[in-house]
């Protein structure tokens, strides 16, 4: 049992609630949390940790959206256009794997870790980043997919999903949790999706999905023109979508779903989205790489449904949500920039947590301590700035502890 005080619990509850000079008992879970004088007179024989001057706990960082099977890309993919980076990744995706080893993905996991990042959900194509997410210290919500728009290859393609998702499950514990992504609407034919997505509302497993997340899909759901036209003529002269966005949407009734992108997503279609239990996954740096636009916030029903991912180096240069952080402040240039920062904040903490069914995100009594200490350079102004000077400053935090162990 062990006492952590600091000038600031940053809580990220549903009040996004700030206590100064504070401390949070904790053992694996949080047992209490108050102002220092409150925790230490009330667990007079805990182990006492402070922290460093100008220091704030929060909760661990949650990465909603992540693709580790491309992390060995540098500078060998194109960007700017959809497409062009599309084609890119075809012509350069079995290199590509090939150099991307478990030590490689290891190493970006730790770089995570070490940022602050103690819980991920990791869209795995092709089953490569299996053992080092298998192994990782984070919690790793392991999202096994398929994708695969040729009619005469759904079964060989379901049979190979469906064999990786069942070595997932026989290594599943609290930590790595088996979870289901469907590519997008335009790559995953109709069948497999409800085959898999039948699985994921059978095991109550959480589902990830891509949608719109470019003009050319936009283009090609409505109307079966524009760039896709193209792309897909490539591989048959007969290509046409395999439905609309919104017979897409209704394939995932009854699945807890994270639909990641939406840049190119209506209203109605957001609206749809949390109408039936859905969140909205942004991934900023990916859609400024890819020149696909960015997606509208003012278009949100509901803000707590709201969460961030860096998806994968194939179209970032840093896994760090800090980093990631940083872009989404300054991408949306018309918000209220302290509204935004707790927007932001709670997108990788309590909504992420949310999306994720992870009991994290939170310094709250009951979840794990999963916690970061992260310090400021300076005092800051008022404690209503203290979100936006995490943000701004933090590049690693001082301590990281997944359910109270310090890593």
């Amino acid at each position: 049992m062990k006492i952590i005080k600091a000038d600031f619990i940053l809580t990220c509850n549903e009040n996004f609630d700030i206590v100064e000079d504070g401390a949070v008992a904790f053992d694996e879970k949080i047992i209490a949390v108050g102002t220092s004088k409150e925790i230490i007179d009330k667990f007079p024989n805990f182990e006492l940790i402070q922290s460093p001057k100008n220091s704030c706990i929060m909760p661990g960082l949650i990465n909603a959206h992540v693709h580790l099977e491309f992390s060995a890309n540098k500078t060998t993919l194109a960007y700017g256009d959809f497409i062009t980076w599309l084609n890119s990744v075809i012509e350069k995706r079995d290199e590509l794997i090939q150099a991307c080893s478990d030590a490689t993905i290891e190493n970006q996991l730790n770089l995570m870790l070490k940022s602050g990042t103690t819980s991920l959900g990791a869209i795995s194509s092709f089953g490569g980043d299996f053992e080092a997410c298998k192994k990782s210290p984070q919690r790793v919500v392991f999202f096994s997919e398929v994708l695969g728009s040729r009619p005469d290859s759904v079964d060989i393609l379901f049979n190979d999903f469906r064999s990786r998702l069942r070595s997932v499950e026989d290594e599943a514990n609290e930590r790595f949790i088996p979870a289901i992504s469907i590519h997008s609407p335009y790559s995953t034919h109709p069948i497999l999706a409800r085959n898999a997505l039948d699985i994921a509302r059978k095991n109550k497993y959480i589902v990830s999905t891509h949608f719109m997340e470019s003009v050319a899909e936009r283009e090609w759901l409505d109307s079966a023109k524009g760039d896709f036209y193209n792309f897909f003529a490539n591989f048959s002269p007969y290509a046409k979508p395999m439905g609309n966005a919104s017979e897409y949407i209704d394939l995932f009734y009854g699945c807890k779903t994270l639909f990641t992108h939406c840049v190119q997503a209506t209203k109605e279609e957001l609206k749809t989205i949390k109408e039936i239990g859905g969140f909205v996954t942004h991934c900023p740096v990916s859609n400024r790489l890819l020149g696909v636009g960015k997606l509208s916030l003012e278009n949100l029903t509901c803000k707590d449904s709201f969460t961030l991912g860096t998806d994968g180096l194939s179209s970032n240069i840093s896994l760090s949500l800090w980093d990631e952080l940083r872009v989404m402040m300054m991408a949306h240039e018309k918000e209220d920039i302290n509204k935004l920062a707790k927007l932001a904040l709670k997108s990788v903490t309590c909504n992420a947590a949310n999306a994720l069914g992870l009991n994290v995100g939170e310094i709250t009594k009951e979840k794990y301590a999963d916690m970061l200490v992260c310090t400021l350079p300076d005092t800051i102004h008022a404690k209503e700035d203290l979100a936006l000077h995490l943000i701004l400053h933090t590049k690693n935090p001082h301590s990281v502890y997944i359910q109270g162990e310090s890593l």
